[in-house]
């Protein structure tokens, strides 16, 4: 997804001029379809009121594998409410792309990456920050989520 073509859906907040200030969230994937599907399942789970504005940035520009700083960028814009941007990288170079951004401040102040697990991360982030969380609420329930045991 590119800042032309943005996800459609994405944004599932209030728009920047009204409603509550929640935390956005940013997934950045090495594939827009995992970004996609994990922004996706998190709506779904946090739906039955406001849902935090979600996005995702998945892929390169031309639609391969990898990071692209402009769909991050894009995608945090996109998601800013003023009450700080969480974002959630799955592995390797999207998590390096995250960190250069945030050391070059290029994202929106207040932005944060989560040391969380992606998937369960991202539920647990959109979740909190739904109800209305500051920023350090909504990454420490992100970070929670490591301890989510299946067995």
């Amino acid at each position: 997804m590119t800042a032309e073509h943005p996800v459609p859906g994405a944004d599932s907040g209030s728009d920047s001029g009204s409603g509550p200030a929640l935390v956005g969230i940013v997934l950045v994937s090495h594939s827009a379809r995992v970004a996609e599907a994990v922004a996706e399942l998190a709506r779904e789970l946090a739906a039955g009121g406001p849902v935090a504005p979600v996005a995702a940035a998945g892929g390169t520009a031309v639609g391969g594998l990898g990071t692209s700083t402009e769909r991050i960028l894009a995608a945090a814009r996109e998601v800013d409410r003023g009450a700080g941007v969480a974002l959630l990288a799955d592995l390797g170079s999207s998590v390096l792309t995250v960190k250069a951004l945030l050391l070059e401040d290029e994202l929106p102040p207040g932005s944060e990456l989560l040391d969380a697990p992606f998937v369960e991360g991202a539920v647990a982030a959109v979740v909190t920050a739904s109800t209305g969380a500051p920023l350090t609420a909504v990454a420490a329930s992100a970070a929670d989520a490591y301890t989510y045991r299946k067995a």
